[in-house]
C-alpha cells in the first residue's frame, strides 16, 4: 500500500532500470545538500495548539494568480517522461485532476505541445548559448497558451553527479550502451511499456527546435551539452523579461542579494531552489535560504520553494517560514514510475490529507492562517 512518498520511491526503485532511478534519485557529489534539504526541515519544531476551532479546514489558495486546491506545484524534472509511457503527459493529467499547476522542463521527453494539449503548464526555461533556441521556446510557449515562465538560473555548468557515473548513465561507447541495455532488460515491464512503445525517446522540446521530432536522444543531448552557457549575467534576465509577456518567475535563488537583483530585473516571483542538491553540494538547505530571503524581501514578491519536501508536514513548515507555495520534484517522479497517472494523483491526495491534519493540530483553518507563530525556533 502506498501511504507515503518513501513508499513510491521504493516501488520506483524496483520498477525502473538502475541507471534511470539513480538519475532521478541522485544529487551532486555525495548528496550533502540534498540531505540537508530534508534534515533541516525535519529539525524544525512545530507548536502544537489545542482547543482551537479547526472545523472546515481549507487548503485552497492562489499560486501566481491561479486558484488551486492546495499550495503545491509539480516541479520541472528533466527526462521525467522516461519514468512511465509519455510520463509528463500523465503527470499533467494528474495535476489537472487535482487542480494544481505542473511545470514542464526544457529537457522533458514529451514536447510542450503534447503536454499543453492536456493543460498549458508552467514552462521552465534554461538560458543557453543559442539565443535563437531561447526565443523559439518563448514564442512556442506563448503559442501553446503558457502564461507562467520559470527562468532557471542555477545551471551555468552541470554539477558533478557521481551516481550517474557509477550507474553507467554517463559511460560512453559500446560498453556503456550494453551496460544500460542489460539494466533495461532486467526491468521487462518498463522495457515493454516505455522502452518499446513509449517513444519517441528524446528531448521533445530540443527536437522541436532542431526541426526533427524523432531526433535521437543522443542528438538532443549533444545539442544541449554544446549550448550550455557559462557566460551569463543579470542582463539575461532583462533579455527574457522583454520577450516574455506573462508571469516571469526566477528559479534557483538562494541568497537575499540575488533575490533583490531578481526583483529589480522584473521578476514577478522567485523560487528558492538549490536544484534538489544536484548542483552545488555543500550549499545551504532551501528552508534556511527561504528564511533569509523572506526576511530580505519583506513580502515584496511571492516566494515558492522546492527541495526536500516529502510530506504535508514539510509543506506546513515551508509555508510557516514564509513560502507562498511549495514545489515537489523527485516524489512525483517516483509516484509516476510506481503507478502512472493514478500514482501521482494518489501522492497529491496523501500530501493534501497530511497537510490538513498538520494544520488542524497547529490550530490553522486556512493556508492564510499559517505563519511563523506555529514554529519554535
Amino acid at each position: 500500500m502506498m501511504i507515503s512518498a518513501e513508499d513510491f520511491r521504493a516501488r520506483a526503485r524496483r520498477k525502473l532500470p538502475h541507471f534511470l532511478f539513480e538519475y532521478y534519485d541522485g544529487a551532486a557529489f555525495d548528496g550533502l545538500t540534498a540531505e540537508r534539504n530534508r534534515h533541516d526541515l525535519h529539525a524544525m519544531e512545530l507548536r502544537q495548539r489545542v482547543l482551537c476551532d479547526v472545523s472546515g479546514i481549507s487548503t485552497a489558495t492562489h499560486l501566481l494568480g491561479e486558484a488551486v486546491s492546495l499550495p503545491l506545484a509539480l516541479s520541472p524534472v528533466g527526462l521525467a517522461g522516461m519514468a512511465a509511457r509519455r510520463g509528463e503527459v500523465l503527470a499533467a493529467k494528474a495535476a489537472r485532476s487535482r487542480n494544481i499547476p505542473m511545470a514542464l522542463s526544457t529537457t522533458s521527453v514529451c514536447p510542450l505541445d503534447e503536454v499543453a494539449a492536456v493543460k498549458p503548464p508552467w514552462f521552465q526555461l534554461y538560458m543557453v548559448r543559442d539565443r535563437g533556441f531561447v526565443a523559439d521556446m518563448l514564442d512556442w510557449a506563448v503559442a501553446q497558451g503558457c502564461t507562467t515562465l520559470l527562468f532557471t538560473v542555477d545551471l551555468p555548468v552541470l554539477g558533478t553527479r557521481w551516481r550517474d557515473h557509477r550507474s553507467g548513465l554517463n559511460q560512453a561507447g559500446l560498453t556503456g550502451a550494453l551496460r544500460r541495455y542489460g539494466q533495461m532488460l532486467a526491468r521487462p515491464r518498463w522495457a515493454a511499456q516505455v522502452g518499446v512503445t513509449g517513444g519517441p525517446h528524446n528531448l521533445g522540446n530540443i527536437a522541436h527546435h532542431l526541426g526533427r521530432r524523432r531526433a535521437s536522444l543522443a542528438d538532443c543531448m549533444a545539442y544541449t551539452s554544446a549550448n550550455m552557457e557559462a557566460c551569463l549575467d543579470w542582463s539575461a534576465l532583462d533579455w527574457v523579461r522583454h520577450r516574455w509577456p506573462g508571469t516571469l518567475v526566477v528559479k534557483g535563488i538562494m541568497e537575499g542579494e540575488d533575490a533583490r537583483l531578481a526583483l529589480g530585473g522584473g521578476a514577478d516571483a522567485i523560487i528558492i531552489s538549490n536544484h534538489g542538491g544536484r548542483q552545488l553540494d555543500g550549499a545551504a538547505s532551501t528552508v534556511r535560504a527561504l528564511r533569509r530571503v523572506v526576511d530580505h524581501l519583506e513580502g515584496r514578491l511571492p516566494l515558492l520553494v522546492d527541495g526536500g519536501v516529502r510530506t504535508g508536514l514539510d509543506m506546513l513548515r515551508m509555508l510557516a517560514v514564509g513560502a507562498t507555495g511549495v514545489m515537489l520534484g523527485r516524489p512525483w517522479v517516483y509516484a509516476l514510475a510506481a503507478g502512472g497517472q493514478a500514482g501521482v494523483e494518489r501522492l497529491i491526495d496523501i500530501l493534501e490529507q497530511e497537510l490538513r491534519i498538520a494544520m488542524a493540530l497547529c490550530g490553522c483553518r486556512s493556508v492564510q492562517d499559517i505563519s511563523r507563530d506555529i514554529l519554535r525556533f
